[in-house]
This record gives C-alpha cells, sequence and structure tokens, in this order.
C-alpha cells in the first residue's frame, strides 16, 4: 500500500478501537460493532478519509460469522423441539415484520426493495451490513436504519415489559466459554478458504457465511465447544464497524434526518407486530408474554439474551429462538436482495 492508503488504514483502526472501547464501557448493546462504526463515521464526515483494505475487512466479516455459528450446540436441535408452536409463531412474524416495515420504508421513504429488506431484517445486524458492505443495497441507510432499531428496542422494551407483566425470578447465569487459540486459527484459516471459493462465486458477504457455516457444523458435531477469544471476536466486530464507517463520507444531515424519521417508524412497527404475536403466543402456549416478546423482539441475541436474564426469564428459550431467526435469516437473505452489485 501506499503512504496515504497507511494514513488512511491508521486513522480508520485507530478511530474504530477508540469508538469500540468508549461503546464497551458505557455498556452499549453491540458496543464494538456501533462504537467503531460511530467514531469511524465522524472521522470519515470530518475529511479524515479512514479506509479499511478488503483483506482486512473479510477477516473481519470471518470472525463475524464465526462468532454467530457458536450459538449453534449439540443441543439446539433438541431445544428446537421443545417449542415448535412458539418457532412457528416466530418465523410468521419475522415475515410480517420484514413486509409491513420494508413497505414502510420503500413508499413512505422511497427506499429500494434490497435496501429495505436488508433495513428490516430483524434481528441480524451483523449480516445485514456485512451483505450491504459487500455491494447489496445501501450501506449508509442500512446501518442508520438498523442501528436505530437495535437502540430503540434496547432501551423501550425492558420498561415497557416491566410494566405490563411479572417476570419470575431467580434465573440463572450460563455464560459462553471461549475455544483454544489453537483451534480458533484452524477454523479461521478453514473458513477463509471456503468465504474466498464463495467470494470467487459472487455470493453475498462470502466470508461471514463461510464463518458462520463452518462454525455452527463443528459445535453442532461437539467438536468444539464455546466462542473465539474475545479478543479476536471485539477486533472483528471493530474492523467492521470501521469498514461501514468509512462509507459515511458525504452524508448530509438532511439525509441523517431522513432516514431517523424512517427508522423510528419501521421499528415501531416491528416492535408492534412482535408484541401482538407474542401476546397470540403466550395465549396459545402459556408462557409468560414478557419472555415470549424478549424472544420475538427484533434485537440482537447476546441483547436480548441478557435482557431475559435480567428481567429473570428463561435464557435458554430466548437464545434458542434468536438463534433460529438468525439461522432463517442467514439462509433467506441472498435470495431475497438478490446479488451484489458487480457480482
Amino acid at each position: 500500500m501506499t503512504g496515504a492508503r497507511w494514513r488512511s488504514l491508521a486513522v480508520a483502526l485507530s478511530a474504530g478501537l477508540a469508538g469500540a472501547g468508549a461503546a464497551t464501557l458505557a455498556g452499549l448493546p453491540a458496543a464494538a460493532l456501533i462504537g467503531s462504526t460511530v467514531a469511524v463515521t465522524l472521522a470519515a464526515m470530518l475529511g479524515l478519509k479512514p479506509e479499511v483494505p478488503g483483506l482486512l475487512r473479510n477477516c473481519a466479516f470471518l470472525v463475524i460469522g464465526v462468532t454467530l455459528g457458536a450459538g449453534v450446540t449439540p443441543h439446539f436441535l433438541s431445544d428446537i423441539a421443545k417449542w415448535p408452536v412458539s418457532l412457528a409463531m416466530l418465523a410468521a412474524t419475522i415475515a410480517a415484520v420484514m413486509v409491513v416495515s420494508g413497505t414502510i420504508l420503500q413508499r413512505g421513504y422511497g427506499l429500494d426493495p434490497a435496501t429495505a429488506r436488508l433495513a428490516t431484517s430483524p434481528g441480524a445486524l451483523s449480516y445485514c451490513l456485512s451483505l450491504a458492505a459487500s455491494g447489496v443495497g445501501d450501506l449508509r441507510a442500512v446501518m442508520v436504519l438498523q442501528s436505530l432499531r437495535l437502540l430503540v428496542i434496547t432501551v423501550l422494551l425492558p420498561p415497557v415489559i416491566a410494566l405490563i407483566d411479572s417476570a419470575p425470578s431467580g434465573a440463572v447465569l450460563t455464560t459462553m466459554g471461549e475455544i483454544g487459540y489453537g483451534a480458533a486459527v484452524v477454523i479461521l484459516i478453514a473458513g477463509f478458504a471456503a468465504g474466498l471459493a464463495g467470494d470467487r462465486l459472487g455470493v453475498p458477504a462470502a466470508y461471514l457465511l463461510a464463518g458462520l457455516i463452518l462454525s455452527a457444523a463443528t459445535h453442532a458435531a461437539g467438536l468444539v465447544e464455546g466462542r473465539l477469544p474475545l479478543p479476536l471476536t471485539f477486533l472483528g466486530f471493530t474492523v467492521t464497524g470501521a469498514v461501514i464507517g468509512a462509507r459515511f463520507s458525504g452524508l448530509t444531515g438532511k439525509e441523517l434526518r431522513l432516514l431517523g424519521v424512517a427508522g423510528l417508524a419501521a421499528a415501531s412497527g416491528a416492535l408492534a407486530i412482535s408484541a401482538a404475536a407474542s401476546w397470540l403466543t403466550a395465549a396459545m402456549t402459556g408462557l409468560p408474554f414478557g419472555q415470549v416478546w424478549v424472544a420475538f423482539a427484533p434485537g440482537g441475541v447476546e441483547a436480548m439474551s441478557s435482557m431475559a436474564l435480567a428481567l429473570g426469564y428463561d435464557p435458554v428459550y430466548v437464545a434458542t429462538h434468536h438463534v433460529f431467526r438468525i439461522l432463517a435469516l442467514f439462509a433467506a437473505m441472498p435470495f431475497l436482495v438478490g446479488r451484489r452489485k458487480g457480482g
């Protein structure tokens, strides 16, 4: 790389690490990803020209895929079998949220279909941003709309549930361990090779998809157990945030305000639909309404599982539903948004 590109990389990484660290200390949801994105976006809008080379970007996407795949355990299929009605209702809710919120964004705010679908995909933030970063839809619009959705749900859901539902107490905190660095290196090398092959075939977010499939398969088979070591995960999400933020050059205040209004409208629709579906599911299954709503709410698996613990609900039920949602969206989104630009 030239000296200018090295400087651009240094700007992107330093701003990204600073933003990710600050967001983590503040306890924000998806802290490394959102914190890095915000910080690098500010650097881009200040004319500092942050840039992340393709090789580093692909490695970061791979790390995200492997991290998401760790949620598939040897017990995942048996956990799914416990709640067939609930999971069927969740699948219907996902479809309803994307249709209603997507229609709002297309007809009310003029977004193209691919961008609207990525922006309204409920609970797959990093995957949708990776698809957008690979050339599908408008990345800036997807980032603003998805981040606003996550923020609104994380802030509003706990107090609303506390007002309308009595959560049980005594939930037991369970945390996922980490795999060793040796196993992590093997998985990442194999995932990179698979991602390279998929990328040459024009598969959207090929590295992320390869990492998720490989990680899910090895975890489901019981060959490994746990997430990537925390430093690798932190760096992967931080670099991804830097990739996204670097593409925000030229975003005007008017565009940001318009996307903010659109995001609030779409997030409100998604919350209303998930609340109605949760009420119906709770009535059908006898499960607590609040527990079902946390499981159906279009937030991230980590944030929603943590929320379940904080509210005293069953974290296994909530995590199983969110992992099911992620896998369903991974399977469906490439067909819903089409091939990347130039793919």
